[in-house]
């Protein structure tokens, strides 16, 4: 791809929605509903024709030397969804992507009735007393990043907060915000792994019981029963953040 291209998927190439994602000069002059907003970026809310798409918008490639070195948070942000999207991971459906310059946006349609994992254990939500229904987001999860990490790619921010679920009887995932996942080999592999699971965990500590967390472990890595080599592991993650917290 061009490093100065703007793509908007024709099955989204309605009148409406390409008036207002035709371009990335265009996109950066829509109004909405202000969901995010920090130095370099910003995420708006908008509503077209009865449907709301998220719009994320960055004014810079990244921080210091991130501007100018290496791949821009805005291109990774895209460029790994459409990666889990090939590896047939639930995203959200990606309307318009692109850069120019410093300037970069991303838009993805609403999965609507969801609500980001952290958000429900802010609010204690009973579903994560539900145990069918945790039972059901682990396996899930689990597959995800097994998936990834058996590419040797890594999310590097894999948090509640950046898992959208339903909260209905039959959940299901979608993954969102990856900016700063990318691919890696041999012990750097298996330490940000490490990370991916910790960061998982991380929450997970604060509401699920043990039997729950050793069970998203051994849907991870396929197992009924940990050996030496995973109870080695299984210690890393949960002592990962530990004097971080």
């Amino acid at each position: 791809m061009s490093r100065h291209k703007w793509v908007l998927d024709q099955a989204f190439a309605s009148d409406d929605i390409t008036s207002s994602f035709g371009s990335l000069d265009t996109v950066f002059e829509l109004t909405g509903e202000q969901i995010t907003r920090d130095a370099i970026s910003d995420v708006i809310k908008v509503l077209i024709a009865d449907k709301y798409y998220y719009v994320k918008r960055y004014a810079r490639k990244g921080n210091g030397l991130g501007q100018w070195l290496g791949r821009s948070k805005i291109r990774g942000e895209w460029q790994n969804l459409l990666f889990f999207q090939k590896l047939g991971l639930p995203v959200p459906p990606i309307v318009a992507y692109g850069a120019k310059g410093q300037r970069g946006a991303l838009i993805t349609q609403e999965v609507p009735d969801t609500t980001d994992l952290s958000l429900l254990a802010m609010r204690q939500d009973p579903c994560l007393k539900d145990s069918q229904w945790v039972k059901c987001v682990s396996v899930q999860v689990a597959k995800a990043a097994r998936t990834i990490h058996r590419q040797g790619f890594v999310h590097n921010d894999f948090k509640w907060r950046n898992i959208l679920v339903n909260a209905g009887a039959n959940p299901e995932i979608c993954l969102i915000d990856c900016p700063s996942g990318g691919f890696w080999w041999g012990p750097f592999l298996q330490y940000r792994i490490i990370k991916d699971l910790a960061c998982l965990d991380k929450v997970a500590k604060h509401h699920l019981t043990r039997r729950q967390r050793l069970f998203f472990y051994y849907s991870y890595t396929g197992k009924t029963k940990l050996t030496a080599a995973d109870k080695k592991r299984v210690g890393k993650i949960e002592h990962f953040f530990k004097g971080r917290e």
